[in-house]
């Protein structure tokens, strides 16, 4: 297998290399690719560790060199002006495809797409593109939060412990983080039908201290898995200082809690860069929106805790995937139900789980 990976690696250099003059924006020289993250690339875990985590796979499997890749970190997403900063300096150094990966640099994304057509703008989590040089990419994380919701619903199953607590970047209005949400309570409702989930709010992604203090506000109400979707390791560090148990985002938070990490959905963000860049480099990138899951390697979770985790998770987690991969399990299916009892009546499209759960489950309320 490794030196099949190495010949691949090697191969898809090589392609690199015939393709490179045509790939230009000016027509030829190297290939240049550029990137926007929201937080530091110095990040040991969360999201943009996981972002410039793939980003640099993708180098690595294109033989991109340093001087072909342009990195802009710490670029508040709220801040157009600096939003925009960055994106010029990355047109000015000459990039072929930029890449943003927060969700409120989309607008700026468009923007500066109309204003150079001849540069590939490719935007993480929103849903915009125009069919010519800017797409949207993002995947179905859900997924990822049903198998995590399982891990954490056998564990509250072990104890006797019914509530969950989840510690939310944005309100409901918000369909990912909102359908996240709903997604680790099926989980968890899957093999502990009388479990509840309670909703903090930080209304920030990236907010240190009060993720923190969002997590020690749910365990004091009596949650015993802290599950999250925020930038940073902070509720999971929570949930070990208070003996209770968590499931991270991102990355794998095990080595910061290592007595309280169940496991953590995570994005595998190297399939889609390293598939998008080499589109480029042949000549057949497209401006479609992506929109991949687990099936196509873009999103699971982390390796099982084995020193947390409630005996048979392992068995039950690979059970689901399995369903998952072949279709079988379809995670927002025909019987899902409001938090008002309102039943949806239909399996949900990619639209309306892009755009559209702009509701909490039944089971499911903040605190």
């Amino acid at each position: 297998m490794k030196k099949h990976a190495k010949l691949l690696a090697a191969l898809l250099a090589a392609a690199l290399l015939l393709g490179l003059a045509a790939c230009g924006a000016d027509g030829g020289g190297k290939l240049t690719v550029g990137i926007i993250h929201i937080t530091s690339i110095e990040d040991t875990s969360g999201y943009t560790y996981a972002h410039h985590k793939g980003f640099m796979e993708m180098a690595t499997a294109l033989g991109l060199g340093s001087d072909q890749l342009v990195v802009k970190d710490s670029i508040d997403d709220q801040n157009v002006t600096a939003t925009q900063t960055a994106l010029q300096e990355l047109v000015d150094a000459g990039c072929d495809i930029i890449f943003a990966t927060s969700y409120n640099y989309m607008d700026s994304m468009a923007k500066f797409a109309e204003q150079y057509p001849d540069i590939i703008f490719s935007h993480c989590s929103g849903f915009k593109s125009n069919g010519t040089n800017f797409n949207n990419y993002f995947g179905r994380i859900y997924q990822a939060r049903y198998l995590a919701g399982i891990a954490a619903g056998l564990k509250m199953l072990e104890a006797e412990k019914p509530l969950a607590g989840y510690v939310a970047a944005m309100d409901s209005a918000n369909s990912e983080v909102t359908g996240g949400i709903n997604a680790w309570a099926l989980g968890i409702q899957s093999v502990y039908p009388e479990a509840q989930v309670k909703v903090k709010v930080t209304g920030s992604w990236f907010a240190p201290e009060a993720e923190a203090a969002a997590a020690q506000a749910l365990i004091d109400a009596g949650c015993y898995v802290i599950g999250q979707h925020c930038d940073t390791n902070g509720p999971q560090l929570k949930a070990q200082e208070n003996e209770v148990f968590g499931c991270g985002y991102n990355s794998d938070m095990t080595e910061f809690a290592p007595a309280a990490h169940l496991c953590a959905p995570i994005w595998n963000w190297g399939a889609y860069y390293t598939a998008a860049v080499k589109a480029v480099v042949n000549g057949e990138w497209t401006p479609e929106n992506y929109f991949g899951g687990m099936a196509e390697g873009l999103v699971d979770i982390s390796p099982l805790n084995d020193k947390a985790v409630a005996p048979g998770t392992a068995e039950a987690v690979n059970a689901a995937r399995a369903k998952i991969v072949d279709g079988s399990l379809i995670v927002f299916d025909t019987g899902l139900a409001k938090a008002d009892g309102t039943v949806i009546g239909h399996a949900l499209s990619d639209e309306e789980i892009t755009g559209k759960i702009n509701y909490y489950i039944k089971g499911v309320s903040l605190l």
